[in-house]
Parts: C-alpha cells; structure tokens; sequence
C-alpha cells in the first residue's frame, strides 16, 4: 500500500494547517452529527459515532462540542441537517479523485465542485468513474521512536492489521473496514498510543506525479478548502525529493 503511504503523510500534514484555520473542528462536527443520525447517538453500539469521537478527541475538541454536536444528529436539539455524498472527477494526467462531502444544499456544492475542478485543472466524473480503483480500509498511525520495527510489526499483525509500514517517524498500520475498531483496541491495549485514525480510501493503482505534482495539490488544496468537502483522496504517488519540496512550501 505504498501508493498511500506518501499521501497519507500529505494528508495528515495538511490536516495541521486545517486545524490552525479551525476547519478541522467543523468537519468533525459534521461527521459526528451524521454518525449519530444514522445509528444513534450511542457509541458503544455506532463505530461510524465511535470513530468520530475518537477523531475528535485527538484534535482536543472540547466535550461539550462532541456532546452538542451528537445530540443534534438524534433531534434532542434543532439544527442544520446534512447528506451524505460522494463526487468523483479526474486530476491531471487522469489521476482520479474521490470527494467526500456532507451538505445542507447539493446543488450548491456540486456548483462549487464544477467550478474548482474545472478552474484548477480537473474535471467532473459520472459515479463510479474512478471509485472502482479504490478500497475502504482502516488507517492509524503508531509513532515509530523507541520501538523495535520488526517486534512491533509482528504484534500489530498479530493484532488483525493487513499490513503495516515504517514511515519517516511513524508506522502506518492499514486493515480491513470491519476490523478498523478491534485493531484499535489491540494496540491501544499493547500500550502504544494510536494517531490519526479514521477509515479511509486506499487506491489500487496510483500514477506518478513528479511532473505535476504541484498543480496537482493545487487542484486537491482547492477541494478541500470547500465548506461542505469532508475528505478528498486521489490515487497519485511522488517521489520522496518532489514530496520534500512540496512540504516546504
């Protein structure tokens, strides 16, 4: 799962600028109030809410947000309600892109995706024109400092997880949708602290960028920026050089 691992890496430092603009704490209050919608607000029994919760307590939301935000997806307290969608389109040099939203108006935001697609490079796709290529998995990272690389793999293996990758400072630790949450557990009960959980998708095949990667992050920094856009995820890879440059930008 090499392909993802470098934008996983992207992602993840990106998700730190989106925090200082303090977007990160709407997305998660989307997901929380979509997760308690559709399968009540109980996350012992609703792992899309347990999820959630999880992600926004890494993020240091504040109790009471989760809490408010949970209630609003049951209907105790009145507010804005969302959808759940998914847009696919092409990047440049026909790199696929995948975006997740949650809406209040979807002809809105399907305007808005035209627009950004189209002014950066892209372009719209009919569904399913570029989904197929990529597989729902769990995602989590593990930091790597003062563990033994072959030790810790075997037990996060032996934990459940399909694979795991030594990446710079941290190991990448993928498995499948439907044992996200057990593994989780696994390796929070091993005593290691689990980071940057969340399911994901995770292409089969990726296209190299080098080329165009900048105008490529251009098109994708755009996507993410807008309001009702949750995640975007795009089957590229970059060399380690070209990766470098881009995050020092």
């Amino acid at each position: 799962m090499s392909g993802h691992n470098k934008w996983s890496s992207i992602k993840h430092k990106k998700g730190a600028t989106d925090a200082k603009r303090g977007r990160i704490f709407t997305r998660l209050v989307k997901e929380i109030i979509l997760a308690a919608k559709n399968g009540g607000g109980d996350p012992e029994t609703n792992p899309r809410l347990r999820t959630a919760i999880y992600s926004a307590k890494a993020e240091n939301m504040p109790k009471d947000n989760i809490d408010r935000a949970i209630k609003r997806g049951t209907g105790e307290i009145e507010g804005v309600q969302y959808e759940e969608l998914t847009y696919e389109g092409y990047g440049h040099n026909g790199v696929g892109i995948v975006v997740d939203v949650m809406t209040d108006n979807r002809n809105r935001t399907v305007a808005e995706l035209r627009h950004t697609f189209s002014k950066y490079g892209g372009n719209l796709a009919e569904t399913g024109a570029v989904s197929w290529n990529f597989e729902q998995k769990g995602f989590m990272q593990v930091p790597a400092a003062g563990l033994e690389e072959d030790e810790f793999m075997m037990q996060a293996l032996e934990a459940g997880a399909e694979d795991v990758e030594l990446n710079d400072d941290r190991f990448d630790i993928y498995t499948g949708s439907g044992d996200f949450h057990t593994v989780i557990a696994a390796i929070e009960k091993l005593g290691y602290p689990v980071e940057n959980a969340e399911l994901t998708r995770v292409p089969k095949n990726t296209i190299n960028a080098d080329d165009f990667a900048s105008k490529l992050m251009k098109l994708i920094d755009q996507l993410e920026d807008l309001d009702d856009v949750q995640k975007v995820y795009a089957n590229f890879d970059i060399s380690d050089e070209v990766l470098e440059a881009l995050n020092k930008e």
